[in-house]
């Protein structure tokens, strides 16, 4: 079966570790595309590139002001990746936990012998 293209939707976007690293870097406010390149080191053709596939599938939004394009997250648009992620938090939580037990069983039997 073939894989979806990048721009048919947020999932397949997100896949792409740039894009993730953009949208981190977008998440604390509103940036320019030149901010983007200086500050995650990528080449400009590639951020707007990049820019492009997370416009299209929205989950950035643009704002222009004369010259000069901002973009920022787009928050509803990135509620469906959390919604699904976070159906993972309990299996995540669950295996923590286990460790934890375990690393304080292994303690106490050291600390009892």
């Amino acid at each position: 079966m073939a894989r979806a293209a990048t721009t048919s939707d947020a999932f397949n976007a997100v896949a792409e570790t740039r894009r993730r690293d953009i949208l981190n870097y977008l998440a604390a406010q509103e940036r320019a595309v030149g901010d983007i390149v200086l500050s995650l080191g990528m080449e400009q053709p590639a951020v707007s590139k990049h820019l492009r596939v997370l416009r299209n599938v929205g989950l950035v939004r643009v704002r222009r002001s004369g010259r000069h394009v901002f973009y920022r997250t787009n928050a509803d648009a990135i509620r469906p990746l959390h919604e699904w992620t976070k159906t993972f938090e309990r299996l995540w939580q669950h295996q923590l936990s286990r460790v934890k037990e375990r690393a304080e069983a292994k303690q106490k039997s050291l600390e009892t012998t």
